[in-house]
């Protein structure tokens, strides 16, 4: 395939932007303004999102409500509450009364304000803290969900009497110990309904859950997505996955139904199938209840199928089943005929149209990546974005093409000279086509380096889209020439596709990362193949490691994040054992040792040659910081040039901005180190707080 982003993708970039200034780098990145999901009013008068803006000095961002005017052709974005050193979130219309969170006055609570602007009014004043909430499409009921001992009856904090001569010692007596960043306290995420009428929703609610163990929405991604009202505001319906000794090593989330009242225990609707149920979505009508089931129980990357179940009847049907794409997000159309979905689908993510009779699926995007919609009379808002440009938002009516409403960033980025993208294709393992592409820096004149980016997941894509962490255009920024590909594994191919790197991590996809690269460079002169750096994170940073000792001699440097280093060692360190056990044919690694053995990159050791960074987060529980740790070890007892980043206050992802600045300076002054690259001063990073050598 030759494809080179045209016309369609650049109108996602920036509108109207001053003529040749500079590159972009990590500093432009962080400051960039942030929309968060879209909510439509009913009658598509309003959108209102909250968009996060970042604070340096309190290395981390805040939220603010932003509002526009869907009726008024060319209208602008304009605030509808931003009051300072508050963080106003997660808004939500019913009615013509926007609903959202709010820290205002150091706790958080559920506050409302008119759509069309006023002064805001708390809700609810309830203790302990909540992570999220749904109003009934009624307006008179709330559901929170909260973290509180399993079977508390409301949201009141538990009283517990702490003996004042016991130890910091935490026991446990099953899994999990630790979940992504968090050690386990005996918390789950549950849910309580609060009455919502003029007085606000004073009280502590009444859970609903009747006693079920688990979280919901599930941890540690799960959001209001897992949480769906009925039509009448009477029923809610979750996700959970039951807790219990199996708990890390099961991925059967089931979609239970219960009274919003509390008068009956939750009936569990997807009892039939031990794989992962999830995404609950009533109907406008509220006679349908749509959702995505997948088939293989303890494996998290199946396809995801849209499922549609008769309230009625308890009727269900599968809508996708012909179609060989997973469903990652699903929203009702507003005549109910159709339901708007994202899929992954060759480098992209697309909105699609699927007919909620007979399941024709179209597609109503081209190139980029859908984040976020919004459902309106006429169609959709979604947020949309691409690998040269964060998210705007654009409206969808029909099979029209999207207009653009919004430029957020267009302040921010004019005079900043964005890289160009090509798509390529080629012929990788087992003679299947796999696809990359390519990113130039913008007026680069001759050849320039490579950084050979490998995704993680390894479930996943490198997809035509914007990213705050790994960012193909700051690299591009930084005077590389930015090359990605699909390896077998990756999503957006059709299942099998996905399925084939399971049991297989470092063959097939090794293949087609060695073809890739020779289609590469083979293919664009301006790419100096002879100086080039690999990296990657999670998955990734496990072919970091892979690569050192299976291809040494190709790379002047590797940069390993997150990477798995020692298989047998990560299958007893990490949390979500279902994952690290499909990935090796399904059995632990007492059972099939060698399943593990075959593909673990610390028996690869005694080959590394190629000078190597080492990132870690001291509070990632998915791959611990101990196998960076090893891996860093390895490398200084062969003598290896070698450096370690250790992030304390960072999980599996690099989040605060100021250590996003610290972690780009790190990774491309390393790269710049071994291509003979000039060092780079105009990052204007901090160092780092812990000693370096």
């Amino acid at each position: 395939m030759k494809r080179i982003l045209s016309a369609s993708l650049l109108a996602l970039s920036v509108a109207a932007a001053p003529a040749a200034a500079r590159q972009l780098t990590i500093a432009d990145v962080t400051m960039l303004s942030r929309v968060g999901a879209p909510t439509a009013s009913k009658d598509g008068h309003w959108l209102v999102w909250a968009q996060r803006e970042t604070d340096l000095a309190a290395n981390r961002g805040r939220y603010d409500l932003w509002r526009l005017d869907l009726t008024r052709r060319g209208a602008k974005p304009e605030k509808l509450l931003a009051e300072a050193d508050v963080n106003e979130n997660d808004p939500q219309i019913v009615g013509e009364t926007v609903y959202f969170s709010s820290d205002k006055g150091g706790d958080d609570a559920i506050w409302s304000i008119p759509v069309t602007g006023g002064t805001p009014r708390q809700l609810t004043g309830f203790q302990g803290g909540f992570g999220g909430f749904r109003v009934a499409p009624t307006g008179d009921r709330i559901v929170v969900w909260a973290d509180r001992k399993p079977g508390a009856p409301s949201l009141a904090p538990a009283q517990e009497k702490r003996d004042p001569n016991a130890g910091t010692g935490r026991t446990y007596d099953q899994l999990f110990v630790r979940h992504w960043d968090t050690w386990a306290n005996g918390d789950r995420s549950q849910l309580f309904v609060l009455p919502l009428g003029p007085d606000g929703a004073p009280g502590d609610g009444v859970a609903v859950e009747h006693g079920l163990v688990g979280d919901t929405p599930s941890k540690p991604s799960g959001g209001a997505e897992e949480v769906a009202w009925s039509a009448d505001g009477r029923t809610l319906f979750f996700a959970l996955r039951e807790a219990g000794r199996i708990e890390a090593t099961s991925t059967n989330l089931d979609i239970f139904s219960v009274p919003a009242d509390g008068s009956a225990a939750p009936l569990n609707l997807t009892d039939a199938n031990d794989a992962t149920d999830t995404l609950p979505t009533v109907s406008p009508d509220g006679r349908m209840l749509a959702y995505v089931a997948m088939a293989r129980p303890g494996f998290e990357a199946d396809r995801q199928v849209l499922m549609l179940r008769d309230l009625a009847s308890g009727q269900v049907r599968p809508l996708t089943q012909g179609w060989d794409r997973s469903v990652s997000s699903i929203f009702w159309a507003a005549d109910g005929k159709s339901l708007l979905v994202t899929a992954d689908d060759v480098q992209d993510v697309p909105l699609f149209r699927v007919d909620a009779t007979s399941g024709k699926v179209t597609r109503l995007t081209a190139e980029g990546h859908v984040a976020a919609v919004a459902v309106t009379p006429r169609g959709a808002v979604v947020a949309m974005d691409s690998l040269i440009a964060p998210d705007d938002f654009y409206g969808i009516a029909g099979r029209g093409k999207p207009v653009r409403l919004t430029s957020v960033n267009a302040d921010k980025l004019a005079g900043i000279d964005l890289p160009t993208v090509t798509r390529f294709s080629f012929t990788g393992a087992n003679g299947d086509t796999a696809h990359g592409y390519a990113v130039r820096p913008y007026g680069a004149a001759g050849k320039v380096p490579v950084a050979f980016m490998v995704h993680g997941g390894p479930q996943g894509s490198s997809n035509d889209s914007w990213s705050y962490r790994w960012n193909p255009a700051v690299f591009a920024g930084g005077g590389y020439g930015l090359v990605a590909i699909d390896f077998h594994g990756s999503t957006g191919y059709g299942q099998a596709f996905t399925d084939s790197i399971s049991n297989n991590w470092g063959g097939w996809p090794l293949v087609d990362l060695k073809a890739g690269l020779k289609a590469a460079t083979d293919r664009f002169g301006w790419l100096d193949g002879d100086r080039a750096c690999a990296l990657g994170a999670s998955y990734g940073g496990y072919m970091m490691n892979w690569i050192e000792g299976q291809w040494p001699d190709r790379f002047k440097c590797i940069v390993q994040h997150d990477g798995v280093f020692d298989s047998r060692a990560m299958a007893y360190e990490t949390e979500e054992l279902w994952f690290d056990e499909w990935e090796h044919g399904g059995k632990a690694y007492y059972e099939d040792p060698q399943a593990f053995e075959r593909w673990n990159p610390v028996n690869g050791v005694a080959q590394w040659k190629t000078p190597m960074l080492v990132i870690t987060g001291e509070r990632d529980f998915r791959i611990p910081y101990t196998q960076g740790l090893a891996a860093f070890t390895a490398l200084q007892r062969r003598n290896i040039p070698s450096r370690l980043l250790v992030n304390a206050d960072e999980n599996h992802w690099v989040l605060k901005p100021r250590n996003s600045r610290q972690w780009y300076a790190e990774v491309l002054g390393w790269m710049d180190r071994w291509t003979g690259k000039a060092s780079r001063a105009d990052l204007h990073v901090a160092p780092a707080a812990s000693p370096t050598n």
